[in-house]
């Protein structure tokens, strides 16, 4: 990133999409709905919009944006982006928290994360480089107020030979992302909604010397010489629409003298051959140079056989472009500029010719919009190189099999230029299509191959992280689909030598339940890529239908690959993938589908094991846990168990009641670890606690004991404990922790501590480790609670915290049972969808013997 620039006011907003053309920096914020009408931006929407380009252009970056919470928990959604097209963002709109991105890890852990150029980029977050393969640099701050986490500021730049950014804008950044969220505190603390369910709107910060591309129309009546403007035309001259004359006199006026005629020459040709005619005039404003624009006239037929006496056209403000306008044209090659929003601001008239279009279809649209076989994910990969990294980029594009042109992109801070020069047909083999970014044909370019290889990468990494089948699927719908541009997906596991349907996305609703439970012997297409081993292509439907007559074909068009789901030689099951237009597959992308299939079968044969490992780790854990406590007179406890929602689900949290000769002894516990070795380990520590408390130990013999044969079974394995031996009768109680949670007391007026006990060392280190023994008290009417710290733990907080937390929620609850309040506790533990451990909860309630209300009491009750 640069040193920090100045940003005009006010910006330019869309919804997602490019600018509109015409559009006027002086109507402020705003975005366009998808009926295509442009709004003011409500409140959140400006405080987004403010805080990005500011923050941003203060450290000197070129792009950025927001990510804000969603309604859907744990799910980031980006908002606003800033100096980039919103469509080549796309990939990355949905942020999980628990991602291995840098977004979701400044969420996570709530600090500011600076990553000076790729190389550091890679090394840390191997993941997003696989998807943004560019040397840029790049700064994420979290945006929070208090205990309200509302997302991440972001800001993008082109990395400088590895230089960090410097210290005091990182400073700047991080302080921006407070304001953010104090601004956005106070919309909270209002009753303003800081969610963000949408897709995100673009701001383009335009230059403060730059002036927007702008389109005005007009109405001409040759006869009485009326003239109808717009808003934006009126712009363009400089003059109040309120004031404008309504006459071709009124448009001259502001037309150089020498100029002048071409409007009367532009209205003549037209109205005699019939077609539309382009002019470059200048303009002239107050107190300002004068200005190119182009004039384009349209004939209005009256009736046949008459000449037209009506023009309608346009002037197009080219903005900064007017500067290389005619030198431009003089050019043999063509010459087109984008601004950051990859809007075309120019096009000589050897880019109109190459690409095909005039230029008043050019100008002021986005670049894939206004020329759609420029739309294709593997060029995507060129445009974010030039528009993240800063650097030059060349490609070849296809319209048609022997229609080829190269296009060369080279950036700048305010956008882009771009030439377009005829080339050859590339090799390719006949029939197939290309894979993104080599058009018709195979891979264009070694940088085409490169864009479109990588992909396999990104999806690798993510398949390791995946753990069950569901989110294998997921991966491959999130990773494979975008990379290859489709849009059907559906998964099928074997089992029993039928294939089952795991997962599906796109397809029409029922069409894939007759296939579901097919099998081996089934002639189609899934079934036979699986029992021969080979994947099976097809480049429209018409060529599936004619391969398998009979076979149900649902009514869209498109393509279709097989491919067998294949790990070490063993059948998995089989994928299908679908495409809404006839499409070929080239040599390069048969063989990386192929390979991607054999990961995503080793991914599914591994959430298949999982899957079987953890049902047994359920089974194990449902069945070493207590069913049912003692009843005991006067004391009532409760205990709850949450898994975790990462790994194997369940672990080695354990809580028990023991009513011994000696007294009702309270245990909670946590065995390190997740899956069946935990659970096992966590079956035996409750067995030796059980005994030695039923064989009448002391407290911190019951401990000691257990410690000895925790190191005896697995000198490797580790565990916390609290055990607790309560007189019902009295309320005291003798209390040892080794290395686990203090516990919560709750006295009869509402008040709740964290208790000071001291402990000894976790159970497993030292087998001589003494655990020395507290004393305490439940009154009447009074609740100890214990807890593993899956409860209080939470990602980018202080366990501190989340103990305080517990704390306030424990002293807030009145008139319900203990029963309800674990529920209470456990619900909100189970709103987090980011909770990497399991949590373990035993609730103890001493009532007097007066006592037949047994609901928690308020302050003040006895």
């Amino acid at each position: 990133m640069r040193a920090p620039v100045a940003l005009a006011h006010p910006f330019y907003v869309t919804r997602y999409g490019a600018a509109r053309p015409g559009a006027r920096t002086e109507r402020g914020p705003q975005r366009e709905t998808s009926s295509g009408a442009v709004h003011p931006l409500d409140e959140l929407g400006l405080v987004l919009a403010e805080a990005a380009v500011h923050s941003i252009g203060a450290v000197g970056g070129h792009a950025g944006g927001v990510y804000l919470r969603s309604r859907t928990p744990g799910l980031l959604r980006l908002a606003v982006v800033v100096g980039l097209p919103g469509d080549l963002m796309r990939p990355w709109w949905r942020m999980h928290v628990n991602r291995p991105f840098p977004v979701a890890e400044c969420h996570r852990r709530s600090q500011l994360i600076h990553l000076a150029d790729g190389e550091e980029a890679m090394r840390r977050f191997p993941q997003l480089m696989a998807g943004l393969p560019f040397p840029f640099s790049s700064l994420y701050a979290p945006v929070r107020s208090g205990d309200e986490r509302f997302g991440v500021l972001v800001a993008l730049g082109p990395a400088t030979a590895g230089e960090p950014v410097p210290e005091a804008d990182r400073r700047r950044f991080a302080d921006a992302g407070t304001r953010l969220g104090a601004a956005l505190g106070e919309l909270h603390h209002d009753g303003t909604p800081v969610r963000w369910d949408g897709e995100p709107f673009v701001v383009q910060a335009p230059d403060s010397t730059a002036r927007p591309v702008r389109m005005g129309t007009f109405d001409w009546d040759l006869g009485s010489g009326a003239l109808t403007a717009d808003e934006e035309l009126c712009a363009i001259l400089g003059v109040d629409p309120a004031g404008f004359t309504g006459t071709i006199g009124g448009l001259t006026a502001h037309v150089t003298p020498e100029d002048a005629y071409q409007l009367w020459a532009v209205a003549r040709e037209a109205a005699q051959t019939g077609r539309p005619v382009v002019r470059r005039i200048r303009i002239c404003r107050d107190d300002a140079p004068p200005s190119l624009v182009e004039l384009t006239g349209r004939p209005v037929q009256a009736s046949p056989g008459i000449g037209s006496r009506r023009v309608t056209g346009s002037l197009i403000d080219l903005g900064t472009g007017v500067v290389s306008g005619e030198a431009g044209d003089r050019l043999p090659d063509g010459l087109f500029s984008l601004d950051r929003s990859c809007r075309i601001t120019y096009a000589n008239h050897s880019a109109e010719d190459l690409i095909g279009m005039p230029r008043d279809q050019l100008v002021g649209r986005v670049l894939w919009e206004a020329v759609p076989w420029l739309d294709r994910p593997g060029y995507w990969d060129h445009y974010r190189a030039v528009l993240l990294a800063n650097t030059p980029v060349q490609f070849r594009a296809g319209r048609e099999e022997d229609d080829w042109i190269t296009v060369s992109l080279f950036p700048g801070r305010e956008g882009v230029t771009g030439t377009v020069a005829a080339a050859d047909r590339p090799d390719y083999t006949p029939g197939s299509v290309s894979f993104p970014g080599a058009g018709l044909g195979t891979f264009a370019s070694p940088a085409d191959r490169a864009s479109a290889l990588y992909r396999p990468v990104a999806l690798a990494i993510a398949l390791t992280e995946a753990v069950t089948a569901r989110q294998v699927s997921a991966v491959v719908t999130e990773e494979l689909l975008p990379a290859f541009g489709g849009r059907q997906l559906a998964i099928y596991v074997l089992h029993e030598r039928h294939l089952y349907l795991a997962w599906e996305t796109g397809f029409p609703a029922g069409f894939l339940a007759p296939f579901d439970g097919v099998g081996l012997d089934a002639r189609i297409p899934g079934v036979e890529t699986l029992t021969t081993g080979r994947p099976i292509f097809f480049e429209s439907m018409d060529k599936l239908a004619a391969a398998y007559p009979g076979l149900a074909i649902d009514a869209s068009v498109g393509a279709r690959a097989f491919l067998p789901l294949i790990a070490s030689g063993r059948p998995v099951g089989s994928c299908i993938l679908g495409f809404d237009h006839p499409r070929g597959f080239a040599p390069e992308e048969r063989t990386v589908l192929t390979a991607l299939a054999g990961l995503i079968a080793q991914a599914l044969e591994r959430a298949q094991r999982y899957d079987s490992e953890s049902a047994l780790a359920r089974g194990l854990q449902d069945a070493l846990l207590p069913h049912r406590l003692p009843v005991i007179k006067d004391v009532e406890t409760v205990g709850r168990y949450l898994p975790g929602t990462q790994g194997m689900d369940v672990g080695g949290d354990w809580y028990d009641v023991i009513d011994t000769d000696r007294g009702l002894a309270l245990v909670i516990g946590d065995v390190q670890g997740h899956g069946v070795p935990a659970a096992a380990i966590m079956g035996q520590l409750r067995s030796a606690v059980r005994a030695f408390a039923l064989a009448d130990r002391e407290p911190d013999e019951v401990m000691s004991g257990t410690n000895r044969l925790l190191i005896d079974l697995d000198p490797a394995q580790f565990a916390t404990c609290c055990y607790v031996l309560l007189d019902p009768a009295t309320g005291t109680a003798q209390a040892v922790r080794a290395g686990h949670p203090q516990p919560l007391l709750r006295g009869p007026d509402g008040t709740t501590e964290v208790l000071d006990l001291p402990g000894g060392l976790i159970l497993g280190v030292d087998a001589e480790e003494h655990y020395p023994v507290s004393e305490l008290t439940l009154e009447p009417g009074a609740v100890l609670a214990l807890f593993t710290d899956g409860l209080i733990e939470e990602a980018g907080t202080d366990i501190d915290a989340g103990v305080e937390r517990l704390r306030a929620t424990l002293s807030r609850v009145s008139r319900i049972t203990i029963a309800d309040t674990a529920d209470r506790l456990i619900r909100e533990a189970r709103q987090a969808t980011d909770r990497p451990d399991d949590i373990a909860l035993l609730l103890t309630a001493r009532w007097s013997q007066r006592e037949t209300d047994r609901t928690l009491g308020g302050p003040g009750r006895p």
